[in-house]
């Protein structure tokens, strides 16, 4: 599935011969017929590697390798800073360039969010950039233009963004939010770590510790370590070593036996970061995590979200505790709403910043459910009747079977196959959804029937 727009433009794109000036017209998106950016590249090398970058692992399969796939970078043009971003083809890698104020010559005059194909063409003038070649960079909706003075330019057409990366948009954002900076390390470190990690091929789950002012392998986690699965996945960092200063790395908190999870790992210098994002195991791709069903099960969420997608600024992350002011919601209610929006591409998480930011593709918030067929499947046996909650546990009726669910504070476990499996790994089965649904259904009714009159029983309560 992928989401699909018809653009039209005033007249074509084209560069002035006389003043080198480069005029994109553009279609869709905030305006009819927007600018998002106009202007140079204060480091013009270092960003072309970096766009390079997240445009090859867009065409990259890291598991099960085959033909480059031909998936397409999205750039995001926000208050005061460019975000390139990609997923690889088989969506267990997560690619971001963040080009900062300071990398920024020009003027950033609407915001917004396009997806673009950087084909072979455009890859070869990248490639060819160098740190004296002045790269002007006009971004509209549908078009990415690069230029230098000695060469024509390259005009790049939206193609269709595949529901698979809205997806991948939105495990990624929920899995990376609790993360936090767990090494740190210079360039020369950075490079001696990067280059002797093993090659594209290895699937193997590593731990990384930090040891003085250098980087340890070791197969087993500890506390304070950061889980590497795959690492050969990083290879797409490699080219961009030659400019970071610093390679910092993200993660979740993690004790000894913890099992494989999510990590970032970013290259930075003053004007740019660059990241890659590495689902828990090669072979798991962020579209099938799961991650974002809890938030989505709630009945009020969508409400939520129309409400908050209102209030949304684009200052360069999200103030989620000015949002829930500003909408009179609880704080918890306003993550959920962040998640619906992150399924249809509007919100992301940028870990460095410790906040969300804004995206601007279309918003449906139908598509969330029609991405997640799990939650399709809950909200069908809650209303059709076939959850029965008494006490601590719950019965769901599914088919010629029968589950048993039971909460343990506010995680829920099942007797259902896709349980037994992945024990909560890939996020919750459909019968635990379900309960979560008529649980929390029952539980608003109560208060609105009877407030003030106390406890409400119920799995969770």
């Amino acid at each position: 599935m992928a989401t699909l727009a018809t653009y039209s433009y005033l007249r074509p794109s084209g560069l002035n011969p006389d003043d080198r000036r480069l005029t994109l017209q553009t279609s869709g998106g905030p305006a009819a017929h927007p600018r998002f950016f106009n202007g140079f590249l204060t480091t013009p090398e270092p960003a072309a590697v970096g766009l390079l970058a997240v445009a090859e692992v867009a065409r990259t399969r890291y598991y099960q390798p085959v033909s480059p796939a031909s998936l397409d970078p999205v750039v995001t043009g926000g208050l005061d800073r460019l975000r390139f971003e990609s997923f690889s083809g088989c969506c267990g890698v997560y690619a971001r360039l963040d080009v900062l104020p300071d990398g920024l010559d020009g003027e950033i005059t609407t915001h917004g969010t396009t997806n673009v194909d950087v084909n072979p063409p455009l890859r070869q003038a990248l490639a060819g950039i160098g740190d004296r070649d002045p790269m002007h960079v006009a971004v509209g909706p549908d078009d990415l233009t690069v230029t230098t003075i000695d060469d024509g330019p390259l005009v790049e057409k939206k193609v269709p963004l595949p529901g698979r990366w809205l997806r991948g948009f939105a495990e990624a954002q929920v899995i990376t939010a609790p993360f936090e900076p767990r090494v740190e390390v210079g360039a020369a470190e950075a490079t001696a770590f990067l280059r002797r990690l093993p090659s594209g091929s290895d699937r193997s789950v590593l731990w990384v510790v930090p040891a003085g002012r250098t980087l340890r392998l070791t197969s087993r986690p500890v506390p304070g370590a950061v889980c590497l699965p795959g690492a050969g996945r990083l290879v797409a960092l490699r080219p961009f070593l030659r400019f970071a200063t610093a390679l910092r790395a993200y993660g979740p908190r993690v004790a000894a036996g913890s099992g494989p999870v999510a990590s970032t790992w970013e290259l930075s210098t003053p004007t740019l970061r660059l990241s890659l994002t590495l689902s828990p195991q090669p072979h798991r791709g962020f579209s099938g995590e799961g991650a974002v069903l809890a938030a989505l099960a709630g009945d009020e969420v969508c409400d939520d979200a129309d409400l908050i997608s209102a209030l949304l600024s684009w200052d360069p992350t999200i103030d989620i505790a000015a949002l829930a002011d500003a909408a009179g919601l609880p704080v918890e209610r306003v993550r959920a709403a962040l998640v619906q929006l992150g399924t249809a591409g509007r919100v992301g998480y940028d870990v460095a910043e410790a906040g969300y930011f804004h995206r601007v593709l279309p918003y449906d918030a139908a598509a969330a459910e029609r991405m997640n067929p799990r939650l399709i499947g809950a909200r069908a046996l809650a209303e059709s009747g076939a959850v029965s909650v008494g006490g601590d546990l719950a019965t769901v009726r599914s088919g010629e079977e029968s589950y048993q669910v039971r909460f343990t504070g506010d995680v829920g476990s099942c007797t259902c196959p896709w349980w037994a499996k992945y024990r909560g790994g890939r996020g919750p089965c459909k019968h635990v959804l379900a309960v979560r649904l008529v649980t929390t259904r029952n539980t608003e009714e109560t208060a609105g029937v009877g407030a003030g009159s106390g406890h409400v029983d119920g799995i969770g309560a």
